[in-house]
């Protein structure tokens, strides 16, 4: 008799996990699948050492008869202001490093999420959340789960559609015992997930602890946040590779032609940080003595195992002093800085084949006021 008992306690007490949030406010984001053109290196230089790219470099980012280039068709989550779709949401200058990443989406523990996404792109997207509570007509990906009707409509949006999502977070959504007062969670597309993202249909959410939240959601004890996506974007996994492969190559051939050379695989794969190879990843700033928080995610597959490394400071991560964290493909991790070394540093994965291939960035601690 105790174990379905048992049972009927837990079912109740994860069937109640949306009600407790209800406590909180819901936030509503407009987000849209868009197309468009992405520039992995837009400065054209290698920023990061201040030089012209090196022939190495050059079969990632320079074009020729069997290589794209820097450029490619992508698409990305847009924000936009309103359920009309007519006028993307601005990028705060503080969040320009987020790059190819999607809109921040924020909740304090016990709100709710609701997110209304329009399928701008020409085939079909979703939008798949980590770590929140969902229900099955809202999880955004497609998979044999025996459901029918209106709990399958999350699972394909058609170019055109809209959908509305809603996530609840409860407590097992948020910062546990050992966690400072605010981790992060991706969201994707999710169909054919290694598809989707490497398309570029990536973004995060950042949960703060309940009474730790501004009313914009910020954690209150943190004065700046960044966040950076480590992974190397496959391009020859993106539903647009035939497209770039057209507009790109300065002598297209056919794909299977393509395909079968090992140059031309190598240049797809982009060594990014949100989006940015060779140092083209926008300044990040921070002053002196700030609390700054880092939230690091990471995707892909067994190629993308990541060592970011801090140049000049050091972070504290579970407890740790370092200045070099783990990451690996889905980990999502937090780490907070207070700066004490001014000056521009380097920022890069520790990994020698992606540290060449341009995984690296830079950022800059400016003197106290």
């Amino acid at each position: 008799m105790r174990a379905p008992a048992l049972v009927l306690l837990a079912a109740s007490l994860f069937a109640a996990a949306p009600a407790r949030s209800q406590a909180g406010v819901t936030r509503t984001y407009y987000v849209a699948a868009e197309e468009g053109l992405w520039d992995y290196a837009p400065s054209g230089t290698e920023q990061m050492m201040g030089r012209p790219f090196t022939p190495s470099d050059s079969i990632f980012v320079t074009s020729g008869p069997r290589r794209i280039g820097s450029t490619y068709l992508k698409a990305r989550y847009v924000e936009y202001t309103d359920a009309t779709f007519t006028t993307p949401k601005p990028v705060a200058p503080s969040w320009a490093h987020k790059g190819i990443l999607g809109p921040i989406l924020r909740a304090e523990v016990g709100d709710s999420l609701r997110l209304v996404f329009r399928n701008n792109a020409s085939r079909p997207y979703t939008v798949h959340p980590h770590g929140v509570f969902y229900t099955k007509a809202n999880e955004g990906a497609m998979t044999a789960d025996g459901t029918t009707g209106t709990d399958r409509a999350d699972d394909l949006v058609p170019p055109g559609g809209t959908y509305t999502y809603r996530w609840a977070v409860p407590e097992r959504a948020g910062p546990g015992p050992a966690d400072p007062s605010s981790i992060v969670w991706l969201y994707h597309s999710h169909i054919d997930p290694t598809m989707d993202v490497n398309t570029g249909l990536v973004g995060v959410i950042l949960v703060t602890r309940r009474g730790m939240a501004d009313a914009e959601g910020r954690p209150t004890d943190v004065d700046r946040e960044l966040v950076t996506l480590f992974n190397v974007f496959d391009e020859n996994k993106s539903w647009y590779l035939a497209e770039n492969a057209r507009r790109f190559t300065t002598a297209p051939e056919p794909l299977d032609v393509l395909a079968g050379d090992e140059a031309f695989v190598e240049g797809n794969l982009m060594h990014a940080i949100n989006g940015f190879v060779f140092g083209n990843l926008p300044l990040m700033q921070m002053a002196e003595g700030e609390r700054v928080r880092w939230y690091l995610v990471g995707l892909g597959t067994e190629i993308d195992v990541h060592t970011p490394h801090w140049h000049g400071n050091t972070v504290l991560w579970r407890g740790h002093r370092t200045d070099v964290v783990s990451l690996q493909p889905a980990v999502m991790l937090t780490a907070d800085m207070v700066p004490d070394s001014p000056g521009i540093w380097m920022y890069h994965c520790h990994v020698d084949d992606h540290l060449d291939a341009g995984m690296t960035g830079r950022y800059e601690v400016l003197p106290r006021p």
